[in-house]
């Protein structure tokens, strides 16, 4: 029987036609499957999927998102800088499925930002990476922030200090040092970005660092760390041996 059916599947002209998703098996499906067995049994593609909904005559959704995830690197981080009208250049994604995944990004954005209800607690450098890496990895531009923490290490206050462009930021000692007083702080990790995903720093970051090192020093404040994001990956002056 397994002969005869194996022949004639030869035999049979093949079908150009495309199963839609709607014609997966229930199984195969990104949204049954999101219902059955939760969202982390998808993969990147298979959310976008959900998202992007449907597909052209020439190609189903996922194979949308998969075009796009191949084209990214499957590289979230930079999913989340593709603007509108960059999502709108891949074939079958329309302003109505583009707005669905910047809004969707945002939304995952904000939940990270939101405060906790007890104080974050720094107890290494990639602490301050996983806190921060929300606010920064999206930027094209570079940001300077400020952890202010007491004794115990416990974050009291973080702000961003100062906005820049894509090479550089200025940065006001006193007015840092200025907030520290007012927020009773001890402790300070120092952050800020690189937009184009080199982590080493630069010389004038380096010179920067031990500038407001010795100025904390004169007030009985430390300076910890310095963390440089680029991307998915961070730099430590500490874990360098550089503070």
């Amino acid at each position: 029987m397994l002969q005869i059916t194996f022949f004639l599947a030869l035999w049979m002209p093949k079908s150009n036609h495309k199963l839609s998703i709607k014609e997966w098996s229930e199984d195969d499906q990104p949204r049954e499957k999101l219902i059955q067995h939760g969202s982390r049994h998808l993969s990147n593609a298979e959310l976008l999927t959900i998202l992007v909904r449907t597909g052209t005559p020439d190609q189903s959704a996922l194979d949308i998102c998969k075009t796009i995830r191949s084209d990214l690197s499957d590289d979230l981080t930079k999913l989340e800088k593709l603007s509108v009208d960059q999502l709108m250049s891949y074939n079958g994604v329309g302003a109505a499925k583009a707005v669905a995944i910047c809004a969707a990004l945002e939304l995952g954005r904000r939940v990270q930002k939101m405060p906790s209800n007890r104080r974050s607690k720094i107890t290494c450098s990639y602490d301050v990476f996983e806190l921060m890496r929300a606010s920064l990895t999206p930027l094209n531009h570079e940001e300077f922030w400020v952890l202010y923490l007491n004794r115990a290490n416990k974050v009291l206050f973080k702000e961003r200090h100062s906005q820049g462009g894509m090479i550089g930021t200025v940065v006001d000692t006193r007015l840092l040092l200025k907030t520290a007083l007012e927020k009773g702080a001890l402790n300070l990790m120092l952050v800020h970005n690189h937009p184009s995903g080199q982590k080493s720093p630069s010389q004038s970051d380096i010179d920067l660092t031990k500038k407001i090192q010795l100025a904390a020093n004169q007030l009985d404040m430390n300076v910890l760390d310095h963390i440089i994001v680029a991307q998915n990956d961070y730099f430590s002056f500490a874990d360098q041996g550089l503070m």
